[in-house]
């Protein structure tokens, strides 16, 4: 079924879900980019099921939005479904007395870290740094500090839309690895079960929390970017590799290196996702030809041509 086609007859099936045209840029922290053909605001376990239903008959491609902290949106836009998760999907409930916790996909991370540790619960305190939601989080097996979504997870509740299948899948059967799970982009992670270290100190929680939030401003750019762009060679950090190929505040029209960290492009207000897109192939070409490292982007990259 041609696009055109797929995009009219999602509209029939939850066309009352939907939004043509949403714009996408400033649903992102790069703040640019183009707009979905259809968004859909899924709130509740209801328009769950409607939304799924309506991708599965219709085969229309699908974008899961967090917080678009890892996503760039080219300038033409999306032609798909995006899904964005809110309602009782940013529930989150914390056991004090065992440090089980069960997380809405669309808790915020650094809400998780926060109110764990308020709870009497540790472990998760690395999330406080980590932009995006629980969702996203658990889909790349988000990481910082020391640490990875991986060693918290117990278990994620995935819904493949393609399929329609909605299923509990246990953390060894989710193949983490370093910013990888085996979670593809027809599939929406919409919970997970967490543990964390019951009885933790409070005192030294929120310490550690404060200093993870310090790190970041002093180590770390502001602005419009989407953290780190490429992730890190074994054994070595894309940010040092960047650095040493002389590369640190290149400027490519809109879109530059930053300073303070080599691994974030930022992107000047009224900037394009086009200047963001070659600047990176420009940072990949040159490591490549100066070290022979092929860098692999941690960024999302949609709506742009292969």
């Amino acid at each position: 079924m041609p696009v055109d086609d797929r995009v009219r007859a999602c509209i029939e099936r939850i066309g009352d879900l939907v939004v043509r045209s949403a714009p996408l840029g400033t649903r992102t922290t790069y703040r640019v980019g183009g707009p979905a053909a259809l968004l859909a605001e899924v709130v509740d376990e209801q328009s769950l099921e409607r939304v799924a239903s309506a991708v599965h008959d219709s085969g229309i491609e699908v974008l899961m939005l967090g917080n678009g902290s890892n996503l760039l949106v080219a300038d033409r836009g999306f032609s798909g479904l995006a899904i964005h998760l809110g309602g009782t999907f940013g529930d989150l409930v914390i056991d004090d007395e065992s440090g089980a916790i069960t997380a809405g996909a669309a808790v915020a991370c650094p809400v998780l870290a926060r109110r764990s540790v308020a709870g009497g619960v540790g472990g998760l305190e690395w999330a406080v740094g980590i932009p995006g939601t629980v969702g996203g989080a658990v889909t790349m097996n988000a990481g910082g500090h020391g640490a990875e979504m991986e060693a918290n997870l117990v278990s994620a509740r995935v819904v493949d839309l393609a399929r329609a299948t909605d299923a509990w899948r246990a953390r060894r059967d989710l193949d983490c690895s370093y910013r990888h799970t085996n979670v593809h982009s027809g599939e929406i992670v919409v919970e997970a079960r967490l543990q964390g270290l019951p009885g933790a100190n409070s005192t030294e929680s929120t310490e550690m929390l404060e200093e993870i939030v310090s790190w970041r401003r002093t180590h770390q750019p502001g602005g419009r970017n989407c953290g780190s762009v490429f992730t890190n060679p074994a054994g070595d950090s894309a940010g040092r590799i960047i650095d040493a190929a002389g590369l640190k505040g290149l400027r490519y029209a809109s879109a530059v290196v930053s300073t303070k960290h080599a691994n974030f492009i930022q992107v000047d207000s009224g900037g394009n996702a086009g200047d963001v897109r070659a600047l990176i192939e420009i940072v990949r070409a040159t490591v490549a030809r100066s070290f022979g490292i092929e860098l692999v982007t941690e960024l999302r990259m949609v709506g742009f041509d292969r």
